[in-house]
């Protein structure tokens, strides 16, 4: 889009990229979402991530995946989040991150250690596959 950004590139074995900025309600994420998913520097498109911080241990997020738009949550976004915000000097490794869907607490106890997620499942759809 003309503007040059600084992200954190995390692997949760699918590719993120994580944005922190200070409004995150306020991002143009309808817009500039698809930009960063097929961006040249993503061959295999990315979820794009923006975050606002507001206390080292609180995140506010909002995510665009590739191939689906804007969702209401991510796992693998959201930890990906919490191992960006540690990376950066942001957050702790202990955090609670708001969603559009929901809380989800996540922890990265150490960088040669797995992110653990803890928040609820919930059932956003049914439906049934008509047989051709």
């Amino acid at each position: 889009g003309g503007k040059s950004w600084k992200l954190t590139a995390v692997s949760m074995g699918n590719p993120h990229a994580v944005l922190f900025v200070d409004d995150v309600d306020g991002f143009p994420l309808e817009m500039l979402g698809p930009l960063f998913e097929r961006h040249p520097v993503f061959p295999r498109r990315v979820n794009f991530h923006v975050v606002q911080v507001i206390s080292p241990a609180e995140v506010k997020m909002r995510t665009w995946e590739r191939g689906s738009g804007i969702t209401l949550a991510c796992g693998t976004g959201a930890c990906s989040v919490c191992v960006a915000g540690v990376l950066t000097g942001r957050t702790g490794t202990r955090i609670l991150a708001h969603l559009p869907g929901g809380d989800l607490e996540l922890e990265w106890a150490s960088r040669d250690a797995s992110v653990f997620m803890t928040g609820p499942a919930t059932e956003v759809f049914s439906g049934e596959w008509p047989e051709a």
